[in-house]
């Protein structure tokens, strides 16, 4: 049915999308659920229908009206995170998922996904018009809605956000990137306090869910923009005071503590009202704890301190057991929209220093297509979805999630291990055995490297074990290296001062644009061969080359069956050349407290898409 519903949706350039992602974003694992079977005793919202957010005009403010049942004021929420939380409330900064989300409840964007459709909704925006030709867009803002200083939101704000943020490269330049058709920007320009219009070059697939982001208060950042790069990064950074964030969501910051929690207080002049004239949202707080590891997050959840928690697949027969006599129920959401997998550190050049960012020993392993092939064939898959997800999650093989209707068939069953064809490839390259079974290279160097991964992350650390205990098998030496999530990502982003890495990317199974970012040789999360300012001797991998033009490809491609095709083959050359080894693919179990009303679970939208319409009832 959804198929069905897309490929309709996408002959008319409505492109659809996930709640909370335009672009991929590296996952620090809190709400990674390795499970495949459809084992819970709950399932997810079969008989909600959901119809489209009607406006009803108000003492001058038109405001978006609730899809769900009323509600009553009162209460909080309570949910975690893993980590030492969030780096930055400012959303156009963020580049972990953690301070994305504190963003996006703080910051509202012209349009959303709809949770159960996935069509694009408005939310800021009332209604987009696209031009026959598909090349214009324009967007009319809701009337009379208010930044929390109380200054009225319109044009002015989103044609900032547009060309003095997001076109200017301030922050993370990842939606920019993205927003490059044919190596041209988007022209954004005013029609009038509340009409906004954008021109794209070209039709352009995806641009109907990327135009839809979140909008700044140009009446505040002004002054920051004027101060330059350096200092837009570092405004409303972790210190700031919560009074001075001016934002249009339904929540506000209230308080954080670091390595302990996150407050955010209900924004009490929201633009969203029920049918009984109340406005949303109805809890008073939404609290992130902040929390070491996922065992102390599930102790939390049982003690009940947690309101909502991601079953990992080894938990689900407790939690199964508990729901019989606890106070919450399980939902299984389907697929998880991210990715598990190894990444190789491929970079060859040289910093600004003329010095080389990796060991140039391990860069002819990691380059060798034979070395990286060997490994992805000494991976046990089937055992890692045993072991770590007690046996109900999936081997992923493709650059796509399972979930994805862009998914490259003929590769989703992928190989088994093959220690002897793995030790095979090895001795082509020159890798030779010496009488104790340790591996060396051509030039008698031992094999040895270190592979990282977000420390407290409990199923990633099981999962890295079990790399080094494989990689043994073929006389490779892993210095296995768990650290704090924050550190690895600057490691990763910032230094490149790495060799091999076991993480996560949430992205989008129903739009592979917004993967731009890590396949594009210029890409923000291009991990595998990060680009820095100052790089010496810079030249694109042949591969990398064939990627940059079957990423404009398939953007520019608005046939689904044409546009699939582009991205079959993106994802060969993916599993041909191994930059990146998939290792397995979640479903999202999740547990939540009964004393949660209006709650409607979906696949696309999780169980709180409808945070500001969620209500307490203290009698479950």
């Amino acid at each position: 049915m959804i198929m069905k519903k897309f490929l309709k949706i996408l002959l008319i350039l409505v492109v659809i999308s996930l709640v909370l992602c335009s672009c991929f974003r590296i996952d620090r694992g809190s709400q990674d659920i390795e499970t495949k079977q459809k084992e819970t005793s709950n399932n997810v919202n079969e008989n909600k229908t959901y119809k489209p957010y009607a406006t009803k005009l108000v003492n001058g403010t038109e405001y978006r009206m609730s899809r769900s049942g009323q509600g009553k004021y009162g209460g909080q929420i309570v949910t975690s995170t893993i980590g030492e939380g969030p780096k930055t409330f400012n959303p156009w900064v963020s580049k972990d998922a953690t301070s994305s989300e504190i963003g996006e409840l703080m910051y509202d964007s012209l349009f959303s996904t709809d949770p159960d459709s996935g069509e694009v909704i408005p939310y800021l925006a009332k209604e987009m018009k696209v031009s026959p030709d598909l090349k214009t867009y324009t967007i009319t803002l809701r009337k009379g809605v208010k930044w929390s200083d109380g200054t009225e939101i319109t044009a002015d704000d989103v044609v900032f956000t547009w060309n003095d943020i997001i076109l200017a490269g301030f922050g993370n330049t990842s939606l920019r990137d993205s927003v490059l058709i044919d190596g041209e920007y988007p022209k954004v320009k005013k029609i009038d306090k509340y009409t906004v219009e954008f021109k794209i070059k070209k039709p352009f697939a995806p641009f109907q869910r990327f135009v839809g982001t979140q909008i700044a208060p140009a009446h505040i950042f002004k002054p920051v923009i004027k101060k330059g790069k350096r200092y837009f990064d570092s405004y409303l950074g972790t210190t700031v005071k919560p009074k001075d964030i001016v934002a249009s969501g339904a929540f506000l910051l209230e308080e954080y503590v670091p390595a302990q929690r996150v407050v955010l207080k209900r924004n009490p002049n929201y633009y969203s009202m029920d049918d009984k004239g109340q406005i949303l949202p109805y809890i008073d707080k939404y609290v992130i704890l902040i929390v070491g590891d996922l065992n102390n997050e599930l102790l939390k959840f049982e003690a009940g301190e947690l309101d909502t928690i991601s079953v990992r697949g080894k938990d689900l027969p407790r939690f199964k057991e508990k729901q019989k006599k606890g106070n919450f129920k399980i939902y299984n959401l389907g697929p998880n929209t991210g990715t598990m997998f190894l990444a190789f550190n491929l970079n060859t050049r040289k910093n600004k220093d003329n010095k080389d960012y990796v060991n140039p020993v391990k860069q002819k392993w990691f380059n060798d297509i034979n070395f990286r092939t060997a490994i992805d064939y000494a991976i046990d898959r089937t055992s890692m979805v045993n072991n770590v997800t007690n046996g109900v999650a999936q081997p992923l093989f493709t650059a796509e999630s399972l979930s994805s209707i862009y998914l490259n068939e003929k590769l989703a069953s992928g190989h088994q291990r093959d220690i002897d064809y793995a030790k095979s490839l090895l001795k082509k390259s020159g890798f030779y055995w010496d009488k104790n079974g340790i591996l060396h290279d051509k030039d008698n160097n031992k094999v040895e490297f270190d592979l990282y991964t977000n420390a407290g992350q409990t199923e990633r650390e099981a999962c890295g074990v079990m790399v080094k205990e494989d990689l043994k098998d073929l006389g490779i030496t892993v210095n296995f290296k768990p650290i704090e999530f924050n550190t690895l990502v600057s490691k990763i982003m910032s230094t490149s001062d790495w060799d091999m890495v076991l993480m996560g990317l949430t992205g989008n199974p129903l739009e592979p644009h917004s993967g731009k970012n890590v396949w594009y040789s210029k890409g923000h999360l291009h991990l595998f061969n990060m680009r820095f300012q100052g790089d010496k001797n810079d030249t694109l991998l042949d591969w990398e080359k064939e990627l940059d033009e079957l990423i404009e490809q398939g953007a520019l491609e608005l046939d689904y069956n044409k546009r699939k095709a582009v991205y079959d083959k993106y994802q060969q050359i993916i599993y041909d050349e191994r930059p990146i080894i998939y290792l397995y693919s979640p479903l999202t179990i999740t547990a939540v407290r009964n004393k949660i009303k209006n709650l409607y679970p979906t696949a696309l939208g999780g169980t709180m898409h409808n945070l500001n319409e969620l209500y307490i009832d203290e009698k479950d």
